[in-house]
């Protein structure tokens, strides 16, 4: 049962018969995140921690089943099939995260580190996504968004310390997180979005998400 049980699926059962584009689609789950830069001991970037908390309409499907021994509660087995079935279907959308170098999108390794908590009847999973080939901030500019494509899923970070940094930051380069964007600027892109044809796409190889995504940046002095 846990394998019918990965976010796509639950989610595309809580909007059965919902039809819309990426430009005019509403998110249907909601996910509070935190998420921290990582960095070796050379100062290279080596990928990003991401914490996700479940909206509660999600987690009650998700969780629906799980819980073997009617104690009320989820353990770590109990969760583990959940845990394992959500990263195997992330990776097919390279778990939503996007990390550019110098605007290039680049490429991810596979997700191992990862796990999933029920605490304070809150559904968590946390996970590690790692470059392929780490990242020097201090002669390319690094910048993270992580999103939904479609914008099926609301990925929005918490207000108070969204953001931090694992690891050596070189002393040159600072952590800076762009400001979440206004609702006016939000009616703005999305009437720019209603104009264009359906052939259109953002610039730099982005798509319709990543024109709502707060953007996560390493940025260092010349």
């Amino acid at each position: 049962m846990a394998a019918r049980r990965n976010i796509y699926l639950v989610m595309a059962a809580m909007m059965a018969g919902f039809a819309g584009t990426p430009a005019r689609a509403h998110p249907h789950v909601w996910i509070e995140m935190q998420s921290d830069v990582v960095f070796t001991e050379d100062g290279l970037i080596k990928g990003v921690n991401l914490e996700w908390t479940f909206d509660d309409g999600y987690a009650q499907m998700a969780l629906e089943g799980l819980d073997a021994d009617g104690d009320g509660l989820y353990s770590q087995s109990e969760l583990a099939p959940l845990t394992k079935e959500n990263i195997s279907s992330l990776k097919d959308y390279e778990y939503f995260t996007v990390m550019r170098a110098d605007g290039e999108q680049q490429k991810i390794g596979e997700v191992t580190d990862f796990g999933q908590i029920w605490s304070n009847n809150k559904l968590t999973l946390h996970l590690q996504v790692p470059l392929e080939k780490p990242i020097d901030p201090k002669t390319q500019e690094f910048v993270l968004k992580v999103y939904d494509p479609e914008f099926f899923i609301a990925i929005d970070y918490v207000k108070d310390d969204p953001v931090d940094v694992v690891g050596k930051l070189p002393e040159a380069c600072k952590l800076v997180v762009k400001p979440v964007p206004t609702d006016a600027e939000l009616d703005q892109t999305r009437t720019m979005l209603s104009t264009k044809g359906a052939d259109w796409k953002p610039e730099n190889a982005e798509d319709f998400g990543a024109m709502f995504a707060q953007a996560v940046s390493i940025a260092c002095k010349a």
